[in-house]
């Protein structure tokens, strides 16, 4: 994965509020839904990797089957940052990270290309911007390396985009998929 812009899908969360392993559950075509935000990633960024949890065999099967890497993040249960930090650390020698949600399956691809482009293109941070509120995924570039590394806690990278907005590159668009995540059932779709 030397020098490419590596995708990383975080799919550790425990999925609490779903009431079970949510990202398991089917959509209304009979994927599930951490299948299809893996697909949508792989198509924008090929060379993508997936964080889980040990214990989660089943969705670690599945996404390597759409050809994702997959990283154990032992900590995960400890907050997104950790999953985000073994991330960066299985691909520590890529030019830039697109992180993105698995539990994001309404994502269109065009928004995860353009996020893509961006950091490639050689913007620091980049992301999209749907009515005003900025959404995912997010684009790092390499510059960042050592901070994500340092992650831990469920902050994530919100502290580097906090500090850093003079840096961050807006995209603009109309995808509402990049604000729509799926916490509970009633998030999906009747």
């Amino acid at each position: 994965m030397t020098g490419a812009v590596v995708g990383l899908l975080l799919a550790a969360g425990q999925g609490r509020r779903f009431g079970g392993d949510k990202l398991l559950h089917l959509l209304p075509d009979g994927t599930p839904i951490a299948v299809a935000a893996a697909r949508h990633l792989r198509e924008a960024c090929p060379q993508s990797i997936a964080v889980l949890r040990p214990e989660q065999f089943e969705l670690a099967g599945l996404l390597q089957a759409e050809g994702l890497e997959t990283v154990l993040c032992p900590a995960a249960a400890d907050g997104m940052g950790h999953s985000l930090a073994a991330g960066v650390a299985a691909s520590a020698d890529a030019a830039g990270w697109v992180v993105a949600l698995a539990d994001m399956p309404f994502l269109q691809v065009d928004t995860l290309v353009r996020v893509v482009d961006a950091v490639s293109g050689g913007a620091m941070l980049a992301a999209p911007f749907h009515d005003g509120r900025r959404g995912h995924p997010v684009g790092f570039a390499a510059r960042w390396r050592d901070e994500l590394l340092g992650l831990a806690g469920d902050e994530g990278a919100r502290a580097i985009l906090s500090a850093h907005k003079a840096d961050l590159l807006a995209i603009e668009t109309d995808d509402a998929g990049c604000l729509r995540d799926v916490d509970t059932p009633a998030d999906l779709p009747a």
